[in-house]
């Protein structure tokens, strides 16, 4: 009796193994597929079921690894560009000798007209700093055109006298006649449609390195 409930039980396993359900080892370890013959085994990763790693595709340009060719450039930036740090320290050292001579004062160490002559002194340096920088910051230094005659890249001084750039669409550049301004004028105006700001340029102190892109831009002159 207890022979033939052994040898169903044993009959009932082999049968369960031959449907898959099972290897010798009486279980399937995760992540192996049970395989038909003539084909390997897929194994996959032990923390879970693989799943597909998905990537973009597209890729958005980037207008500073553009290719650009140089249209206009100025010489005298770099004059500018050390005028205006000059004006940031002599505005700081105005600034720093204040609170010293203030002190001094009032210890008796100093006159009055000391003190208003320093703080006169430091009021004309900020006034003059920011004159200075306003213009200075749109002074355009170089400016470039793209392969494709569709994108303006135009480099200028911040105000803390480095440079930067800024890249504009060709259709959004006022020509020279659209502008108001005269080709002869010693000081050009760059201007947009589409933004009240406006840049300073000069063909006198300033060089056209390629007049067919600077037409392409500003128009015939």
């Amino acid at each position: 009796m207890i022979r033939s409930v052994l040898l169903r039980r044993l009959t009932t396993h082999i049968q369960s193994c031959k449907r898959g359900s099972c290897l010798l080892t009486g279980r399937i370890p995760y992540g192996v597929q049970p395989h038909s013959p003539g084909h390997t085994l897929t194994q996959q990763s032990s923390h879970g079921p693989f799943i597909p790693k998905i990537t973009g595709l597209v890729r958005y340009s980037d207008l500073s690894t553009e290719k650009y060719t140089a249209i206009y450039t100025l010489p005298y930036i770099k004059h500018l560009r050390a005028a205006s740090r000059l004006k940031l320290l002599q505005t700081a050292f105005t600034i720093v000798i204040l609170p010293p001579v203030f002190v001094l004062y009032h210890q008796g160490l100093v006159p009055f007209s000391l003190v208003g002559y320093t703080t006169g002194i430091a009021l004309f340096a900020g006034v003059m700093l920011y004159a200075a920088s306003h213009f200075f910051r749109r002074v355009v230094g170089i400016m470039y055109l793209d392969t494709s005659h569709t994108t303006l890249k135009v480099s200028h001084l911040t105000f803390w006298g480095k440079r930067h750039d800024i890249y504009i669409p060709v259709s959004d550049v006022m020509t020279i006649s659209d502008t108001g301004d005269a080709a002869d004028e010693m000081l050009l105006t760059l201007k947009r449609y589409s933004s009240p700001q406006t840049f300073y340029y000069s063909t006198q102190f300033g060089r056209v390195v390629n007049k067919e892109g600077f037409e392409k831009v500003f128009g015939h002159t």
